[in-house]
Parts: structure tokens; sequence; C-alpha cells
């Protein structure tokens, strides 16, 4: 497993639905990659200039959505995974 460091944070993408509303069937050459994902693992914090660690607001399991082109994919036992920083997370999904 990836153990992130700092402020940064390990997501894996959640596939979108290949189906419309409508039931149109969406080909994957029409697809776009998700910028949704499930949080698998989180840095200790970002470290401020006085030397504290500055706590992460998101943690482990949550839901995030960030931008397409946002962080470093990397594969790691054919699983792919993107490392973002904590900047990158523009929103929690709540249930």
């Amino acid at each position: 497993m990836l153990k992130p460091l700092n402020d940064h944070i390990v997501v894996q993408r959640v596939e979108e639905e290949t189906v419309s509303k409508g039931g149109i069937i969406i080909p994957d050459t029409a697809k776009e990659k998700p910028a949704k994902g499930k949080v698998l693992a989180v840095g200790t914090g970002k470290l401020s200039k006085d030397g504290k660690r500055q706590a992460i607001e998101i943690k482990t399991g949550d839901v995030v959505l960030f931008g397409k082109y946002s962080g470093s994919e990397v594969k790691l036992n054919g699983v792919d995974y993107v490392i973002l920083r904590e900047d990158d997370v523009l929103a929690i999904i709540e249930n």
C-alpha cells in the first residue's frame, strides 16, 4: 500500500455509470476520466513555518471531487491510484 507524506492523499478513482439517465449507453471512447474518488490513505499534514503539523481535513474513506488533471497517476500491483495534495481536492461528498 502507498503511504502518502505531508499533505498528500492517495485516491482510487470511482468509475462513473456507463448508461445515461435516458438509457443511452455511453461508449468507452466518449467517457472522460472521472474526477471523483475514494480516499485510501492520508498523510500527516503540512509542516508550518513554526514546525507544527497542520492536520488534514480529509479522512480515509471520504469520497472527494478533484480536478481532472490534478495529481500524479501511479499504478501499483495493477491498480491505478492518484496522489493529490490536499489543495487539489475541490470538495468532499457527504451522504
